[in-house]
């Protein structure tokens, strides 16, 4: 019964509006097993209903964001760094906090420059692949070799035209550079003529996020204000680790899987 109904919810990334008997023919049960579940997720406010007996995500969503945006340790810590590296760059951007997600990365928080007019392709909820833009490089570039892999052979096609990246060998060795180097600065990846700059957020050598730096052109940057713009990036992300490590209210995932296990086993 619960699987049944996390995978109506799941149901709503492939469209807003769903009727009990769409539900009941995509799920493969019959119409009154799936209006039983659409009930009970109505009555706790996880679905509402629209016209043309219709069922939309319901305000309880809404209530739970805001749960998640005041009581979430990594966004707590990293709004003010990020209102402040807007302050030591440039009020034109838009800073971006992003975490995986499935195999996407997916927008946390943002702070939007004074000045910043674009429209940005990252707005919190947003998820974009996890191999184009800096900030998911950055987060893929700290990921295991299986998930790399995987991730490339199953959108080749994809990466070679956002990246030019022409096999899997350059692409690794893009990352590993990234990796290397402590950031990512892509051009162009998401929209032409965007530059991004972004770098991971680390606790106990586990990625946990991308702080990302962008939302204006690069053309008007010249080489040495580009590396200035990355190191800032990069030093901002390091005093996001910091802080998340200090108040130590962060459990990596691959740590929360190992204690799990250990707690199953006991």
């Amino acid at each position: 019964m619960r699987s049944r109904i996390l995978r109506i919810l799941q149901l709503y990334d492939m469209q807003h509006v769903w009727t009990v008997e769409a539900i009941a023919r995509e799920m493969g049960v019959s119409v009154s097993s799936a209006y039983r579940d659409v009930q009970e997720l109505s009555r706790a406010g996880f679905l509402d209903p629209v016209a043309s007996a219709g069922y939309v995500l319901g305000p309880a969503f809404i209530k739970y964001d805001r749960l998640i945006r005041a009581s979430d340790p990594l966004i707590g810590a990293a709004a003010p760094i990020m209102h402040q590296l807007l302050a030591d760059t440039t009020q034109e951007g838009t800073a971006i906090l992003c975490r995986r997600y499935r195999d996407c990365v997916m927008c946390v928080h943002q702070e939007r420059g004074a000045q910043s007019r674009a429209r940005t392709f990252y707005e919190r909820g947003v998820a974009m692949p996890l191999f184009i833009g800096a900030a998911s490089k950055v987060i893929l570039a700290h990921l295991d070799e299986r998930t790399l892999k995987r991730n490339y052979l199953d959108n080749r096609e994809q990466i070679r035209e956002a990246t030019g990246r022409p096999d899997l060998k350059s692409f690794r060795a893009e990352l590993r550079e990234i990796r290397r180097q402590g950031y990512a600065v892509t051009t162009a990846e998401l929209a032409p003529g965007r530059v991004g700059f972004a770098a991971p957020v680390l606790v106990d050598g586990a990625i946990v996020a991308g702080l990302s730096l962008g939302g204006f052109h690069g053309a008007r940057l010249d080489p040495a204000t580009q590396l200035d713009y990355a190191k800032e990036v990069s030093a901002a992300a390091k005093r996001i680790s910091k802080t998340v490590k200090r108040r130590g209210t962060w459990v990596p995932r691959g740590q929360l899987r190992q204690s799990f296990a250990l707690t199953s086993s006991l």
